[in-house]
């Protein structure tokens, strides 16, 4: 038995992975065996340590209400969650009270223990746990199916009953060895109640449909999260209270910069005059590098015939995830004949197979590749109502999508080249923390020979590792049609966000008889690169509004400089000096409202305005202003001229100004 370890005294151990499997402490291993060592601060360590709660927060909640019924309880990031059908909903109260409940379980050090057991004994120990049942018969395959882990809705069923066999947890009282309460589930879990601590807590309550389907019974659902120590628990809630600050559907409406009106529909956003600038500048920052990066910008349909989504496969693959058909052109005579056979059209989900059109509409030749074909395509898809969350999850998006033509021995290049130009760009954000993710095949959900996708799967592997970023793997992630790369950034908070993504697809060039004349004039099929930067407008303005806490650098802040007069005497000094301001491209303007001075400059610096221009007696009489920034330092005596060169340079260099000294 190798481990390099000792499992007696290393109290950080809480499982061990035996053969690359992840194993309860207590699995007997043998000599031959491969043994390492699962501590609880890692990934690993951290999911057993959220489970492990998850079956405590259940077991909590039915000492308190005996009638309440199980669902499933997986770990999450960053928490955990458990659901449970109960007759009246929960209340902060019943929250408190379960985490009472969770602490005594705790103390008392309860063991997990693992016992295997057969479909017929599982349904006889869980004869009052309907929906554990119906686990319990998708994993014998009861109605029929050969393979019951295919119908299981994700991970989050399959930490019950995934795997090779049906297991259930025992929670053991250590002095009497009696089994106090017990779970279908396949674990593994802490060796004890005990190695929990201290470090947990429930944070919120929320509903949810039984396997995620609107057809099944909504339950209730109690949030929680776990943590090696108290103090990792309260930094964890420190970072809470920090997002919850940043949160942009808070920031959106305290900025007057967008919102989803009931008349239009869920998950539809509009910008208001202020998010509007805001998302142009970042649109037009984009669009002059791919100018200067060899793309063509193009321009298609919202709305397209089924055939198209047909061809390309979507209908196939992504049906549930577009809104339904629209059946147009159909007519009719007078009595009601068809005389016209109608056809359906659909809202793009994608705007991939468009671009392949473009490509098609002429003979290509070698010499235009790589062909970059670039829009700012808005799709519309049809998510839950249950998923969507501000601008991060929305029906109607618009993508900053690229889709590139190469020749096969041109893809190792471009997708170098592609991979340095979408950090490049990230980098002009503001954003500079990043790593690479590496989505590989699910083989249930894709088109494609094995060769063809190991051959496009290695090659993205090489390029990321030869970018220098840190590579991690996302088993099963990557689309229908390939793999994919995406660039994962840390924000000011050190939250984690999917970026910019690159993806090869040697399908869609064959379904859609894509051809380039070759050198030797054959004819040819090209390698197609789909390459999303910023992934949807809508969501990347959601990331830099929590990123930067609504306080713009001064090139996206929408507005970029106010002027402040001292008195009435002083606004058409500093008028002139807005006015200059605005010739040279900047968003200025004069505050001669009636308000106090000192109200102007509390009401502009709560609206996040990087640049406050004061001007007064001694500043008129000098030619000067003075500064004022968002942290309440000032710099006084400022020349007019100096002050709109510094302005301008702050825009031009994408300068993020917050205090005396950075301007």
């Amino acid at each position: 038995m190798a481990t390099g370890f000792d499992l007696f005294t290393d109290r950080a151990v809480v499982a061990l992975r035996v053969n690359g499997e992840l194993k309860d402490l207590a699995t007997t291993v043998g000599d031959d065996d491969t043994v390492e060592p699962v501590t609880i601060d890692s990934p690993d360590g951290l999911a057993i340590l959220r489970h492990s709660a998850a079956h405590v927060a259940a077991q909590a909640v039915q000492a308190i209400n005996p009638e309440a019924k199980l669902g499933i309880g997986p770990p999450v990031t960053d928490g955990f969650y458990y659901d449970f059908d109960v007759a009246e909903p929960f209340t902060p109260d019943d929250l408190k009270a379960i985490e009472k409940g969770m602490e005594r379980i705790v103390r008392a050090g309860q063991r997990f223990v693992r016992r295997v057991v057969t479909e017929d004994e599982a349904r006889a120990e869980l004869a009052a746990e309907p929906y554990k049942l119906e686990l319990i018969g998708l994993k014998g395959g009861s109605d029929g199916s050969t393979d019951g882990d295919a119908e299981l809705n994700g991970d989050n069923e399959s930490v019950e009953v995934g795997g090779a066999e049906l297991t259930i947890y025992d929670n053991v009282d250590p002095k009497t060895g009696e089994t106090v309460w017990k779970d279908l589930c396949r674990g593994p879990h802490l060796p004890s109640t005990r190695m929990i601590g201290n470090g947990f807590a429930l944070t919120r309550l929320a509903a949810a449909y039984w396997r995620g389907s609107e057809k099944n019974k909504q339950l209730q659902r109690v949030y929680g999260t776990a943590w090696p120590t108290k103090d990792e628990l309260r930094a964890y809630q420190t970072r809470l209270e920090e997002a919850a600050k940043r949160d942009h559907r808070k920031l959106g409406a305290e900025l007057d910069l967008f919102s989803f009106p009931d008349e239009i529909g869920s998950g539809l956003a509009v910008f208001h005059p202020k998010g509007g600038i805001i998302r142009s500048e970042i649109e037009d920052y984009l669009r002059r590098q791919l100018v200067a990066n060899d793309y063509e910008l193009v321009n298609t349909p919202h709305i397209t015939k089924a055939h198209l989504f047909e061809t390309s496969q979507h209908l196939h693959w992504y049906k549930e995830g577009m809104f339904p058909a629209m059946h147009l052109d159909e007519e009719q005579d007078a009595e009601g004949n068809i005389t016209r056979q109608g056809q359906d059209y659909y809202l793009k989900p994608m705007n991939c197979p468009m671009h392949n059109l473009v490509f098609r509409a002429r003979g290509r030749s070698y010499r235009e590749l790589p062909l970059r074909l670039a829009e700012f395509g808005t799709v519309y898809r049809y998510e839950k109502s249950g998923t969507l969350s501000g601008l991060t999850r929305v029906r109607g998006l618009t993508q900053d999508d690229a889709h590139i033509y190469v020749a096969p021995g041109e893809v190792r290049e471009e997708l170098t080249r592609q991979i340095d130009f979408m950090l490049e760009v990230l980098r002009g954000y503001g954003l500079d923390d990043f790593y690479l993710e590496l989505s590989t095949r699910d083989p249930e959900k894709s088109v494609g020979t094995d060769e063809m996708w190991e051959t496009a799967t290695e090659t993205l592997r090489e390029v990321a590792l030869a970018s220098g970023l840190e590579l991690v793997p996302d088993p099963g992630g990557a689309a229908f049609y390939g793999p994919k790369i995406s660039v994962q950034a840390r924000d000011a908070i050190g939250r984690t966000w999917q970026l910019s993504t690159i993806q090869l697809d040697f399908n869609q060039p064959e379904l859609f008889e894509l051809e380039y004349t070759a050198p030797d004039g054959s004819r040819q099929q090209p390698v197609m690169i789909h390459r999303a930067l910023l992934g949807s407008i809508e969501r990347f303005f959601a990331i830099l509004l929590e990123h930067y806490a609504g306080a713009f650098p001064v090139w996206l802040a929408p507005v970029q400089v106010v002027g402040i007069p001292i008195s009435d005497d002083h606004a058409d000094y500093l008028a002139e000096v807005i006015r200059r301001l605005k010739k040279r491209g900047i968003r200025a303007q004069l505050d001669d409202s009636g308000d106090r001075m000192q109200k102007k400059i509390r009401t502009h610096t709560k609206d996040k305005v990087p640049v406050l221009l004061i001007a007064g007696g001694e500043d008129v009489a000098a030619g000067s202003v003075s500064f004022r920034f968002r942290d309440g330092s000032q710099e006084n005596g400022v020349a007019a001229d100096e002050a709109i060169e510094r302005i301008v340079a702050s825009v031009e260099k994408h300068l993020q100004v917050t205090t005396a000294g950075q301007l």
